[in-house]
């Protein structure tokens, strides 16, 4: 065999060994024998040798590496690495790393997805559910809250004090219900399908707020005070950290807090002197404890000898004096309660702060662990709650309402908004089952919020949206009638809170990601900021050369994606879900590989560039929805009624996939660059179309046909059949005309004539004069006509009534 032959089974040899990710020694030693083989056998010699020891020797050999190689890369990185701020240091420290780890890997491991356990509730969960759940979406009148009262009815307060809505995370020990993540997401996504009111009112004390600091970070004192009386009700939380002039960079707040002695019940002692001016904050109009986090001073040193301690979080009560509490904002014709709060040299004690003063200046670290969780929960399961039952609402009205003679879900147009709105339906249930089910499991999963948080979000606006252009006019009329238009209105409410949408995808999910998920980022910089040199050298190498290995494992797994198109990766299993495994697990090489090359390259510019960022997040993010719901569709027994909707949303997910990978090589700065990357990793476009036709034909008809796949997709919403429901008389209507179908064909085909399905009344009454049908099926089609003429009305009202309601 020729020289060129042999070099390349060398370098053939070297590449297995980086795909197969052995140690440095190992790969050598590989690569060592491989060259005795082509010396023995073929004409390679001395140079080749030569070349390969100048290879070799600088990796194998510490101390050829240390002085050579690993001191003089240490000094470059101390030069080119930004210094990172306490509140970033905080935020990318805080949480956990979980599934979003293995998909950094570069292999993630599809066996540990499938090896988690599938979310389940207790009996005590299920009867919350079936029980004051289900009772309390009864008892709403959205037109009364919304236009009439513009807040929940008194009853409605009660009822949710009386049944511990405002206490699932609390510990069973203080009175709480103690609920699981997975069922406090259940809880919520039913109350988001009733009301945004309703779903904001109780999701809020669950998620960030005094009773999960308090059960982290606070001393015993303050639990046993307040943890009983906030699972009785006797005490409503709110917390206040948004200011003007800080939203989502609420690192920057400017709400202090002086350290000093001040008088309080009569007596001296040592306190804070707080002054903050607060908006946004969801309950406060009605809270009786104000959470509040404020950058905390000491100029005297009276706690020790540092001037500014930083964020800090406590606990104010309603009726202290000098706070300013109980005005409303008005979010968009949302009325849940919502407002201002405002305090101006307001003094309390030190044992205000949550935890008491050892806990001064640890509030960050404390919302952003707090807040990895909550982000888990609320928002997404309100997005996942809302997308289901828009889901279950449009596709019966598709089949009732008609026009043309036919249901309007039989129109290809219609079609298409219909596949979008159960699809995507379909994965942010998915995503919510699996990530709540990382949080109960003990995850602080920070970077997996962060994407429930911004694509769920995302994605209800899509779904409402296309509701909306389904129900046409429907949608649009305000009234008792309209289950749409209120949470239309109050969409970008979700978009806009907890971290706004903007920022969460272009800094936070890859800025957090790549620091928190990659194996060797953060190790690096840890070794960086080590005061010993020597100790930081070792260290340093430790992580460099595990990082140099990492990429070179990243790049032999692209390319030979590239070359197989993922055919000869593994799959789990043998079905029409085996190609998406392989793809995800080349896609995954493919973020590993372009975050090393991102970061080599730009170094601590990349932040800056939030494009990119976004474009690298999207592969992180897609890549973690299309996990979910391949795990979902596992868990539910493989259904072969629900592969329409996990073909689509599966097939979405890895189009946009590889519309952000190639959007993020065409604008990559250095431009040869991003056009070789391209070729090496993407070079004939999009490996899966967007979902078919056909796909999308199917997905529709099974948004407008009842059965089991249906059933599955709107599980655990409410859709109880009882007078005033407007989600049960949909199923009620849906069921009946259905059933109406075959008997108004009967008729029409008897009388030689083929109307329009509309006054089925009269028609029966003509069918029962002509003997055509029996009684019972002439009462189908009254109650059907009575059903369908309700389902299709829009609301009209006096002038002075709306008048009056605007006041």
């Amino acid at each position: 065999m020729s020289d060129l032959v042999w070099i390349i089974i060398v370098l053939v040899a070297l590449a297995v060994c980086a795909y197969k990710r052995f140690t440095l020694t190992n790969t050598v030693a590989i690569g060592a024998a491989a060259l005795i083989i082509a010396t023995l056998f073929g004409s390679l010699g001395f140079f080749s040798w030569v070349f390969f020891a100048l290879l070799a020797v600088p990796f194998v050999v510490p101390s050829v590496r240390i002085p050579y190689l690993t001191t003089p890369m240490l000094a470059f990185y101390r030069k080119v690495m930004p210094e990172m701020s306490s509140t970033e240091q905080e935020a990318i420290d805080a949480g956990t790393v979980w599934w979003d780890g293995e998909i950094f890997s570069g292999r993630p491991n599809w066996h540990t997805l499938h090896a988690i356990p599938k979310g389940r509730l207790t009996a005590e969960e299920q009867a919350f559910l079936d029980g004051p759940v289900d009772r309390v979406c009864s008892m709403i009148d959205e037109w009364q809250v919304n236009h009439k009262d513009a807040d929940l009815p008194p009853e409605v307060w009660a009822y949710l004090k009386e049944h511990k809505f405002f206490a699932m995370i609390i510990k069973k020990e203080y009175g709480g219900l103690d609920f699981s993540a997975y069922a406090q997401s259940r809880v919520i996504a039913k109350l988001a399908g009733t009301s945004a009111v309703l779903s904001s009112t109780v999701g809020v004390p669950n998620s960030l707020g005094p009773g999960e600091l308090l059960q982290h970070y606070g001393t015993q004192a303050q639990k046993d005070h307040y943890l009983p009386r906030l699972a009785k009700g006797d005490e409503i939380p709110c917390f206040a950290l948004t200011s003007p002039e800080a939203g989502s960079d609420a690192g920057a707040i400017p709400d202090q807090g002086i350290v000093c002695k001040g008088e309080w019940e009569g007596e001296e002692v040592l306190g804070m002197r707080l002054t903050f001016d607060k908006r946004y904050i969801t309950l406060a109009p009605v809270a009786t404890v104000v959470g509040l986090a404020f950058k905390l001073y000491d100029p005297d040193q009276l706690l020790g000898n540092k001037t500014d301690l930083g964020i800090t979080c406590a606990l104010i009560p309603h009726d202290t004096k000098g706070l300013d509490i109980g005005r409303r904002h008005f979010p968009l014709n949302t009325p849940f309660q919502n407002g201002p709060v405002r305090g101006k040299d307001i003094f309390v004690p030190l044992d205000f702060i949550i935890g008491g003063a050892d806990m001064a200046g640890k509030g960050w670290r404390m919302l952003m662990e707090c807040l990895s969780v909550g982000r888990c929960i609320t928002l997404p399961s309100t997005s996942a709650g809302g997308a289901k039952a828009c889901a279950m609402s449009t596709g019966a009205y598709a089949r009732i309402r008609r026009q043309f003679k036919i249901p309007i879900g039989h129109m290809e147009g219609v079609e298409e908004m219909l596949a979008r709105i159960g699809g995507n339906a379909y994965m942010m249930d998915a995503v919510t089952r699996l990530s709540t089910v990382g949080v109960d499991l003990g995850e602080k999963p920070s970077v997996i919020s962060a994407i429930c948080k911004y694509h769920l979000t995302e994605r209800s606006r899509i779904v409402v949206n296309d509701a909306m252009d389904v129900h046409g006019g429907k949608g649009i009329m305000l009234g008792p009638n309209n289950y749409l238009g209120r949470g239309y209105q109050g969409m970008p409410i979700s978009i806009t809170v907890e971290g706004a949408n903007i920022l969460t995808r272009n800094m936070m999910i890859f800025g957090q990601g790549a620091m928190r998920c990659h194996p060797y980022v953060l190790e690096e910089i840890k070794a960086a900021a080590i005061d010993d040199n020597d100790e930081a050298i070792q260290a340093f190498d430790k992580a460099v050369f595990g990082h140099i290995g990492f990429a070179l494992a990243n790049a032999v797994r692209s390319s030979w994606f590239t070359l197989t198109h993922g055919y000869l990766h593994s799959s789990p299993f043998k079905d029409s879900t085996a190609r998406y495994y392989q793809l995800l697990q080349g896609y995954s090489a493919n973020l590993a590989l372009l975050t090393d090359v991102s970061m080599g390259i730009l170094g601590g510019s990349l932040k800056r560039r939030e494009r990119l960022s976004a474009r690298l997040g999207d592969l992180l993010s897609y890549i973690y929805l299309a996990s979910a719901t391949l795990k979902r569709f596992d868990e539910e027994g493989r259904q072969h009624e629900d592969l329409p909707l996990m073909h689509w949303a599966m097939q979405d997910c890895i189009y946009q996939l590889e519309t952000a990978l190639m959007d993020f090589l065409d604008n990559f700065p250095i431009g040869w660059l991003g056009k070789v990357l391209k070729w090496k990793l993407i070079p004939f476009g999009h490996r899966v179309s967007k979902p078919s036709d056909e796909t999308e034909h199917q997905i529709a008809q099974l948004l407008q046909t009842p059965g089991t796949a249906r059933s599955r997709l709107g599980d655990g919403q409410y859709l109880t059949r009882e007078p005033g429901s407007l989600p049960g008389e949909l199923e009620q209507t849906l069921d009946d005309v259905i059933a109406a179908e075959p008997v108004f064909d009967k008729v029409c085909k008897a009388l030689g004539e083929k109307r329009q399905f509309t006054q089925l009344d009269k028609l029966a009454d003509i069918a029962i004069e002509k003997k055509l049908i029996t009684d019972e099926e002439a009462d189908l089609l009254r109650r059907t006509e009575a059903g369908r003429a309700k389902i299709i009305a829009v609301d009209d009202f006096a002038h002075e009534e709306l008048v009056a309601a605007i006041r």
